[in-house]
């Protein structure tokens, strides 16, 4: 299916554009899709609307019999699934294996969240009435998602839209849209109706998400990428007082005490920088060490990350994938060259293979200066600056020091210090002798500029719910 999904069916674009989506790991072209316009993104509401009454008025447990069915064929369909993401994404194909279960996880979640949307009954303080408080689904909602995870950041948004209730319009983005288009191939065959979950491949996001977002009908926008895009969408969403889920860009801090279990440390150190190359917001980006074993560390690390095999996500034994397009090579490089040249030190990799794609070695810095713009910026990519630090005020501080607050890591061996230090940490989730904390279960999303609201867990239901309030006295 390489067409737009709407109101059940595939349909090509109104005016027949078509744009190439691109394997990144050979620059070659994989696929033709359609291209969404302004009045295909307007029809895809009006198909939203249609079933939205119908979705909304569906029992509860009937939705959640239709998510699960929609993990059930995304787990037999899994390593059809993890190729195409591997081959329209980059990662190495473990990784993608690894996203589908994590995805799929999502609709079995939020089949059982269905059916646990409660609202509550008490008395006025006053004894005059009765408060009934219902929550109701918000409405048509527009789910724009990046292409790191084309999986998992479309069932994070689809499964608690459709668990509350609501009807969607998927918009992927637009390096990645092949994997996308799959899901909503399991949906249909899971029994979702026509209407309820419509998909627009568009290289036009910007006018086609827009017009969704200007339209009264839309009553919800979950958005996952970067800051800068996010802060064009709030002011977007504000003409029509929309309801706004950001989970936006992070500049991660990995921090590491002296008592900290070092390999443990360095296990959790290549999960948290090396899921999907780097390329996540969840991925560590500045690596704070204590002093008295920062060199060890680095060390270890360096070793680690060399000892990583690059190539074509699809190929057998291939731990390191390209990086999506040559945007992203470009930029990586240039972090890594401002470092270096204010007198940061290379102990593994840093730089661009020959050959065709779009590939990083995975790369290690040492004696990374405060200035280096790596420290700043979401570097996205398979690098890891370290930095070393003499007390525990310098490295929250440090770790503190950045417009973002999405997820942060801490390694100790002391429990105490660890839940004293996440606590004093400004990121919404923090990782403590963990290199990964995303887990359907739990309530992903983060402070300051990476974002509002939150996803997975109950939480992540509530933000597609409006709670309404009834005054009676019965």
């Amino acid at each position: 299916m390489r067409e737009l999904f709407i109101g059940g069916r595939s349909v090509p674009a109104s005016d027949g554009g078509r744009f190439d989506v691109v394997d990144p790991a050979t620059g070659k072209v994989l696929a033709e899709v359609a291209d969404a316009t302004v009045a295909d993104a307007i029809t895809a509401v009006d198909a939203a609307a249609a079933a939205a009454g119908d979705w909304a008025a569906t029992p509860p447990r009937q939705r959640g019999e239709i998510l699960r069915r929609a993990y059930e064929l995304m787990t037999d369909r899994a390593e059809d699934l993890a190729r195409l993401i591997s081959q329209e994404n980059g990662k190495a194909l473990p990784d993608a294996r690894g996203e589908v279960a994590y995805a799929a996880e999502f609709f079995r979640w939020y089949a059982e969240e269905a059916v646990r949307v409660f609202g509550t009954v008490g008395t006025a303080p006053s004894g005059t009435n009765r408060i009934l408080v219902q929550h109701q689904p918000v409405g048509v909602c527009v789910l724009v998602t990046p292409w790191n995870f084309p999986a998992a950041m479309a069932t994070r948004k689809i499964g608690p839209a459709l668990a509350a209730g609501c009807t969607a319009v998927l918009k992927p983005a637009s390096d990645t849209p092949l994997t996308a288009l799959a899901l909503a191939a399991v949906l249909a065959d899971a029994g979702v109706p026509a209407g309820v979950v419509n998909v627009l491949p568009s290289r036009r996001s910007g006018a086609v998400v827009s017009a969704m977002l200007h339209d009264s009908r839309v009553r919800k926008l979950s958005f996952t990428g970067s800051t800068e895009v996010g802060r064009i969408l709030l002011r977007e969403a504000a003409d029509q007082v929309v309801n706004v889920s950001m989970e936006l860009g992070g500049n991660a801090p990995f921090l590491v005490f002296a008592d900290a279990d070092l390999d443990a440390a360095v296990d959790g150190a290549m999960i948290a920088k090396m899921r999907n190359a780097g390329e996540a917001c969840t991925a560590a980006n500045r690596f704070y060490v204590e002093a008295p074993v920062a060199e060890e560390f680095a060390r270890r690390l360096a070793a680690r990350m060399a000892g990583l095999r690059l190539g074509p996500g699809v190929d057998a034994g291939v731990d390191v994938g390209p990086l999506v397009n040559s945007a992203a090579v470009e930029k990586v490089d240039e972090l890594v060259r401002d470092a270096v040249r204010r007198g940061a030190k290379t102990l593994s990799g840093g730089s661009r293979p020959e050959g065709a794609g779009w590939f990083y070695e995975p790369t290690v810095l040492v004696d990374v200066p405060p200035d280096a713009e790596l420290l700043r910026e979401e570097i996205f990519g398979p690098v890891a600056p370290v930095v070393s630090f003499s007390t525990e005020r310098e490295a929250i501080e440090a770790a503190n020091d950045t417009e973002y607050g999405l997820v942060a890591y801490v390694f100790t061996g002391d429990l105490a210090r660890g839940l004293r230090i996440s606590e004093q940490l400004e990121a919404g989730m923090v990782g403590l002798n963990r290199g990964l904390v995303s887990d359907p279960a739990a309530p992903f999303g983060g402070v300051k500029q990476s974002g509002i609201g939150r996803e997975g867990g109950h939480e992540g239901v509530l933000d597609y719910l409006e709670a309404k309030y009834i005054a009676t006295t019965w």
